[in-house]
């Protein structure tokens, strides 16, 4: 196989599109597309058209729009080459959901599974620096960088009236599939705003919110300066 559709790999992965214009893209091209993600490397990935234009810019010549990602963040993908599969990256599609279709636990040691997107310690990360943390350590960040930074929260509780003054916050639900459809938006639109600091309140520690977690940790990346 080529090179430019391994990555100089052993390994290719495949991808069924369920969008509508995607799939009438494939029948009109009558095979099979290799290409990149619409996103510049270890971004925040585009969820809408104007956030591809805004990243890509003339570096395109054609923007097809399907309206907004329906789920928000990057599809799971499995290695099927080893003795038994293994989940390489989380999405919204479970652990459970995928075990029970291929009728076989996932095999959790990826120690020696092949390089693919969204592996890298920080990814899906924005130009401002991130920190993920518990609901009480991120009013404890407010208060003490309070007047020094333009901090920026994306949480799951409500705005606290004492931190009213203290930051750019977002609220998101406590839902993980609707948290996953609106969490690259609002990032990108905190991002924007350039911001000294954007704060992450860490989701509970269960399967339905693996994909998302994941996607927190890589954005805080390099960034994080403590523990959570």
């Amino acid at each position: 196989m080529l090179d430019e559709l391994t990555g100089a790999q052993a390994t290719i992965g495949l991808r069924i599109p369920a969008h509508p214009v995607a799939l009438k893209l494939l029948r009109r091209f009558g095979s099979g597309i290799a290409a990149p993600s619409a996103n510049r490397f270890g971004q925040v990935s585009p969820t809408t058209a104007a956030h591809v234009a805004e990243g890509l810019g003339d570096r395109v010549g054609l923007i097809l729009d399907g309206g907004p990602c329906a789920i928000g963040i990057e599809s799971s993908i499995v290695d099927l080459t080893g003795t038994l599969p293994r989940l390489l990256r989380p999405g919204m599609l479970s652990r459970a959901a995928i075990e029970e279709v291929l009728g076989t636990a996932l095999d959790r040691d990826n120690s020696s599974a092949p390089r693919v997107s969204g592996s890298l310690e920080s990814h899906y990360a924005p130009r401002t620096p991130v920190r993920w943390l518990s609901a009480d350590a991120i009013l404890k960040a407010l208060k003490h960088e309070a007047g020094r930074l333009a901090t920026g929260v994306i949480a799951l509780e409500d705005q606290p009236v004492d931190a009213m003054a203290a930051a750019q916050w977002r609220n998101l639900s406590a839902d993980p599939d609707a948290y996953a459809h609106e969490l690259y938006a609002q990032l990108r639109e905190l991002d924007a705003l350039k911001l000294d600091l954007i704060l992450l309140e860490i989701p509970p520690d269960t399967a339905e919110w693996e994909a998302v977690r994941d996607r927190l940790q890589r954005a805080a990346g390099g960034h994080n300066a403590g523990k959570p």
